[in-house]
């Protein structure tokens, strides 16, 4: 046999093993509750070979590569015990197990790792949560998809409605067929049914409510069965609490703004200042996409190194508020056409982070670049540390972070040299550090940032409602903090 064969009867054994994991997960989800991580990658519903890239890329962090025939034994383990809803990563109990010496089987120790969501330990399954979309553009809409693709078990959230203005002729055919299809972010995972007299779309067997309304005071959302349900405003259009108000009508709970929150509006960055939310706030914002971006790794470095000053310079992928072509806009400079130039404006993302990070001391300032691509951004962190460090330090210390903090859903790292913008669609982290580009010279570091603007600031609208309405369940094993 060659040396070819060799490869290629492994890859095979690989694709063997990965085809039997995902019944074992998808049976672990519907019936459990239980979300299988790999390295905060989530494992449900994926393919062989996206199983497989997902084992491959935890070279990217640890510097090698993780192998199904590792983790495989923690997911029979997994089968085989009392669970209760969690999120458990198989990718962390297969590397903490390498550095345990006390002679554990893998069952024992994944016993042990887990045993907060065991027996008498688990948290009950809890009733499903109603969640509204007001406004359905660019955010609104992977955020449904995140909804419906996180619908499975049938016990967390549950997209009950959409409410939009009226557009006039098939209106809900074409809004269907923009969640179906999408330019950057590809087909959707599953079927899409439209249901033109009922004003109802059937998403993956989620029948969602299509409200036609000009104004929040408009609608009654106990008319179409909705209760308690959380309301995801992707407009917008109000920013205070004044404003947010008005959507507090019979049905609704509370309200969560997927913009940056003006006022005594709080403004929360999951990860770093989601615990702070009192349960008894009914209006919310998830901050900005570039805010959700450059906070975390700020509170990482400014944890372990302490921070003086910074200035952030976000290179941002041009928006729906700019121009196609040059025309007038309230704004300077973003009437020139968004596909042709590179258009320097203003960031609020810099005086944001006072919002987050309260205790951050350090002056942080910011100003912004929209150039001519449709997704992904890149946030530029250049901070005067309060001591000095190595290259190798902060680099061994960023890519812990991604593997072992509290953050490590937030921050993700990679290595790769040639990675470009377009190689991060579809990130659902916050901000991924680039390796490769990361200066440090004294106590001075400059970190370079890459996010999507777009499905990462989803990601963490997501993790904020799933939070604040009691479905984010814990996550083993545990990690440090």
């Amino acid at each position: 046999m060659t040396v070819n064969d060799d490869s290629f009867t492994n890859w095979k054994n690989r694709e063997e093993i990965a085809e039997s994991m995902i019944p074992l997960i998808g049976k672990l989800h519907r019936e459990r509750d239980v979300t299988v991580l790999l390295h905060s990658r989530s494992l449900v519903n994926k393919s062989v070979v996206s199983i497989l890239k997902t084992h491959r890329f935890a070279r990217q962090i640890d510097g090698a590569e993780l192998s199904v025939t590792e983790t495989m034994p923690f997911l029979q383990a997994l089968t085989t015990l009392d669970l209760g809803p969690s999120q458990i990563d198989i990718g962390m109990l297969a590397a903490t197990y390498k550095g345990d010496d006390r002679g554990l089987t893998v069952a024992e120790f994944t016993a042990e790792a887990v045993a907060g969501a065991t027996g008498a330990n688990k948290i009950e399954r809890r009733e499903p949560r109603d969640v509204v979309l007001y406004g359905f553009g660019r955010i609104g809409r992977l955020v449904a998809r995140l909804l419906i693709e996180k619908s499975g078990s049938g016990n967390g959230l549950r997209l009950r409605a959409i409410v939009v203005r009226g557009a006039g002729g098939e209106d809900i055919v074409k809004r269907a067929s923009l969640l179906r299809r999408d330019s950057i972010h590809g087909q959707f995972q599953g079927t899409i049914t439209v249901d033109e007299e009922n004003s109802t779309i059937l998403a993956n067997g989620n029948e969602i409510k299509v409200i036609y309304a000009d104004d929040p005071s408009a609608v009654d959302y106990t008319e179409y069965g909705i209760r308690d349900a959380i309301l995801i405003d992707n407009t917008g259009k109000w920013r205070d609490r004044e404003g947010l108000s008005n959507h507090l009508r019979p049905g609704i709970e509370k309200v969560v703004l997927t913009a940056p929150g003006k006022g005594d509006v709080p403004n929360i960055v999951h990860g770093v200042n989601h615990d702070t939310v009192k349960p008894d706030e009914q209006i919310l914002s998830c901050a900005s996409c570039t805010t959700n971006a450059i906070v975390p790794p700020l509170k990482a470095m400014a944890d372990e190194y302490g921070v003086l000053r910074g200035h952030v310079e976000t290179v941002h992928s041009f928006t729906n508020d700019q121009n196609l072509l040059d025309n007038y806009h309230k704004s300077e400079r973003r009437g020139r056409s968004a596909p042709l130039n590179m258009v320097i404006t203003e960031t609020g993302a810099a005086s944001a982070v006072a919002k987050a990070l309260p205790d951050l001391k350090a002056r942080i300032t910011g100003s912004s670049i929209r150039v001519p691509v449709p997704d992904v951004s890149i946030a530029i962190l250049n901070l005067q540390l309060a001591r000095e460090a190595s290259r190798a330090e902060v680099l061994d210390y960023l890519r812990e972070v991604s593997l072992t903090s509290p953050l490590k859903r937030q921050i993700d790292f990679i290595t790769a040299p040639d990675a470009v913008s377009s190689d991060f669609i579809g990130s659902r982290h916050a901000s991924i550090v680039d390796a490769g580009a990361l200066k440090v010279e004294g106590d001075n570091a400059i970190l370079y940032l890459w996010y999507d603007n777009e499905f990462g600031y989803s990601c963490q609208v997501v993790r904020v409602v799933q939070h604040v309405s009691g479905v984010e369940y814990p996550t083993y094993p545990a990690t440090a903090v």
